[in-house]
């Protein structure tokens, strides 16, 4: 069995698949109110289901039944599982703190401009009812703003979390990580 999971046979019918399912489970949402109760997705995002957090700032999630990668937009977290290079100083504390935030969880999927990055991984802004992961795991120390356009909707918001976040000595900003090299993006 392929541990792609995307067919990349056909990566365009594949992506047009996903945006009719985004399309139609939006308008079905569109009847939903704006804040959330648990499980519960916000008008306008796409519901899918967290099925493996792989590092800080990578996840799979299944949307309409099948699965893909999914890269967090305008984050990036110390580096833990390529085997080109070395574990990175919170690192693992970054997964785990992933884990705790969406493992198992229902979540929504906001788009910006990009559908996918160089390694055909979904990009897209993650939200656990009324809480975005990709500013909370800045806000806490976990990744740092990391923004590429066109991807920017969020890069202000980011770029303030991560001063907040230094300022605060928080996670990679702490004692512990001093001195060491930070994550650099894929």
């Amino acid at each position: 069995m392929s541990d792609r999971i995307v067919s990349f046979r056909r990566p365009a019918v594949a992506l047009v698949q996903l945006a009719l399912t985004t399309l139609a489970l939006t308008a079905l949402s569109g009847c939903a109110s704006d804040s959330t109760t648990d499980g519960e997705v916000r008008a306008g995002l796409t519901p899918a289901t967290v099925t493996r957090v792989v590092d800080g700032d990578t996840i799979r999630v299944e949307i309409a039944g099948e699965e893909f990668r999914l890269r967090y937009i305008g984050i990036d977290s110390p580096e833990t599982v390529d085997p080109r290079r070395p574990l990175q100083c919170f690192g693992q504390e970054a997964s785990e703190r992933n884990r705790q935030l969406v493992e198992g969880q229902v979540v929504g999927l906001e788009k910006d401009i990009s559908e996918t990055d160089s390694f055909e991984r979904l990009l897209r802004y993650v939200w656990v009812g009324d809480q975005m992961v990709n500013a909370a795991l800045v806000e806490e120390g976990y990744a740092l703003a990391s923004t590429y356009p066109p991807d920017v909707r969020y890069a202000e918001l980011f770029a303030s979390l991560q001063a907040r976040a230094r300022e605060d000595a928080r996670g990679l900003w702490s004692a512990a990580c001093a001195g060491a090299d930070p994550p650099r993006a894929e």
